[in-house]
């Protein structure tokens, strides 16, 4: 069954290259919630096989569902799941759970699409010295493994926690891998280790584990040193002390945390590449402590930073890994630089459009409650996009806030309208054209070139693995005013292959020149044994829903950082109002027209070589 992590492990242990994992921990503020899908979707580009986030430390409940509380455990994890496209383990604890609301507890993270747990017994109540079990809980991981299984069966991947160094409170190694190995029977698929200092260390604890029966992955815990406090804490935890030559060159750093992490970094990238040597270790678990630099660099240092390798995307967009959208094979283009909110909007779908998009009379799309978990943004957010976006005058200072966007300039990084804050690998070969439509007041939000027939595992534009062949048609969307539109209606006369639809904010004006009501796939592949897949259409029915997002964002994210009646406020708010949303589809992808088109048009309104503002 897909999603279950150890199918994975299993997968890439056949590869014969080693994974590697983070953990995270939930945040305790809204703002640090947004600030960690941020770090998520950053560290999703190395290819981490799986992420896991503790149990605890965020506000609250950790096993809260509440959409304005995205600091609990199962929400930071669902989110990473259904919106950050990663495969992900929750932990869960017998500490102050009955059986009762362990068992609810993994009935929501069931309902969210949550298959996989770490199950430990976890640590006494703060200020406690000893372990005591819940009244009508668990007493140990054991116990909450087999209830696990025997309540759910094999839905759940289950991982346990193995100490190296022995855990604390058992009264030797071998007695706590005695302790493992019940935890294993009783089902755990996989052993994620706790810290250790020592190749040696980890070595021999697998070498014992094998002796006594346990076949299953054991995948050792890293922890990358990042700062003195951060050892002593962790050391504090884990009741076990770092060797003297460690301790000693942390110490003689001082205060000094980038030389402390970089050191950090070094002996964490050495200690990788000699597990990598004894062939007991199928990857890497690295505990972050929700920093990601330190992790990357490690990563890159051992070469198994997936960016490095350029792989090849399943689809043309970000997939989620909930199982219930595994079989989705369909998206609208409109929502291609937010899928979260895409995926967010559609989460309430029994099924999902395989092979074809199908009849959308009336799609169901949900509303945008709960996307501030990925854009909420604090005061000093706010300060920086006022700094970033500036105080327009008019509608030109908005103009040149997109040029900068698309020609990558620094001071430009962000745009209401994209998640992400780098501008795609397919943008980029039409940096220029678009620059020039921006300059000139048609204002892109989404776009992709035309391509005839590239290999599908192109660097750029390649998807869906090897061996086959892909194919776009030009995309063009656009917010552009009412009488320039109106010019480009008789320049579009000369141009029988587009098509086109367009709205204004609240859909009292609306045009397009295709009667049907079918969508156009503008991407498809061709691949051996397989029928034709169209993974990316423009859905007139879908459109309506997505315009009234995109002209949403206008006052949302960028009028609402002024003052009411302030001049800026007003400009934005005059575009939103007086603009038409456009998207275009130049339906020959062979020899594509789309900016010869806008060439014409420009020489129609008297913009003859104008210069591009950089």
């Amino acid at each position: 069954m897909p999603g279950k992590i150890i199918d994975k492990i299993r997968q890439q242990q056949q590869t014969g290259e080693p994974f590697f994992s983070i953990e995270f921990f939930p945040p305790r503020t809204t703002a640090g919630a947004v600030n960690l899908f941020s770090r998520f979707d950053r560290m999703a580009r190395g290819g981490p096989l799986f992420i896991d986030i503790t149990w605890g430390a965020g506000g609250g409940d950790p096993a809260a569902l509440d959409p304005d509380n995205p600091t609990s455990s199962i929400s930071v994890a669902q989110s990473a799941i259904n919106y950050c496209g990663l495969d992900t383990m929750l932990h869960l604890t017998c500490a102050n759970n009955t059986k009762k609301e362990i068992h609810d507890i993994l009935v929501r993270a069931k309902s969210v699409g949550i298959r996989n747990i770490l199950a430990l017994r976890g640590d006494p109540p703060v200020g406690a010295e000893k372990w005591v079990a819940p009244v009508d809980g668990f007493d140990y991981a054991t116990d909450l493994v087999k209830f696990i299984r025997d309540e759910f069966g094999d839905y759940f991947g289950i991982c346990v926690a193995g100490y190296p160094n022995g855990h604390p409170d058992c009264t030797s190694l071998d007695d706590d891998i005695l302790h493992l190995k019940e935890k294993v029977d009783a089902g755990a698929d996989f052993v994620i280790t706790q810290l250790f200092f020592e190749v040696s260390t980890f070595v021999t604890f697998v070498q014992k584990c094998r002796a006594i029966g346990i076949e299953c992955p054991i995948v050792p815990g890293i922890l990358p040193i990042q700062s003195a406090a951060s050892l002593r804490h962790l050391s504090k935890l884990s009741k076990l002390a770092p060797p003297p030559d460690i301790a000693n060159a942390v110490s003689s750093m001082k205060d000094d945390d980038r030389a402390i992490r970089e050191y950090g970094i070094g002996i964490a990238a050495k200690m990788c590449k000699d597990l990598a040597k004894t062939g007991l270790a199928p990857g890497f678990h690295f505990y972050c402590l929700n920093r990601e630099v330190a992790v990357r660099d490690i990563c890159k240092k051992i070469g198994i930073w997936k960016s490095q390798k350029r792989p090849c995307k399943d689809l043309p967009w970000l997939t989620s890994a909930n199982d219930k959208r595994q079989s989705e094979g369909v998206r609208p283009i409109f929502w291609q630089w937010r899928p979260k909110s895409y995926m967010l909007r559609t989460k309430t779908w029994d099924d999902f459009p395989n092979g074809r998009w199908g009849d959308s009379s009336s799609p169901a799309f949900g509303d945008l409650s709960g996307y501030h978990i990925f854009a909420t943004p604090t005061v000093i957010d706010k300060q920086e996009l006022v700094a970033m976006w500036g105080q327009p005058k008019c509608p030109e200072d908005v103009y040149q806030i997109f040029v900068k966007f698309i020609t990558r300039d620094p001071s430009v990084t962000k745009l209401p309208w994209v998640e992400s804050s780098e501008l795609s690998k397919e943008t980029v070969p039409l940096m220029n054209e678009l620059a020039r439509l921006n300059n000139h007041g048609i204002l892109t939000t989404n776009s992709q070139p035309a391509v005839n027939g590239l290999p599908s595992d192109d660097e750029v534009h390649g998807w869906g693995g090897t061996n086959g062949f892909v194919f776009q048609k030009c995309y063009l969307e656009f917010f552009i005013s009412q009488s320039v539109f109106d010019q480009l209606l008789e320049v579009m006369q000369l141009y029988p292959m587009m098509t086109y639809y367009a709205m204004n904010h609240d859909g009292s004006i609306s045009h397009t020149n295709n009667s049907s009501t079918s969508p156009n796939a503008v991407t498809w592949g061709i691949f051996p044994g397989k029928e034709v897949i169209q993974p990316t259409v423009v859905d007139p029915m879908s459109f309506p829903i997505w315009k009234d997002e995109a002209f949403g964002l206008w006052k949302s994210e960028w009028a609402s950082l002024y003052e009411t009646d302030s001049e800026p406020r007003n400009v934005i708010n005059q575009i939103h109002d007086n603009y038409l949303l456009v998207n275009i589809v130049d339906n020959n992808f062979i020899d594509c027209k789309m900016f010869e088109m806008f060439e014409c048009l420009f020489a129609k309104l008297g913009f003859r070589n104008p210069e591009i503002a950089r």
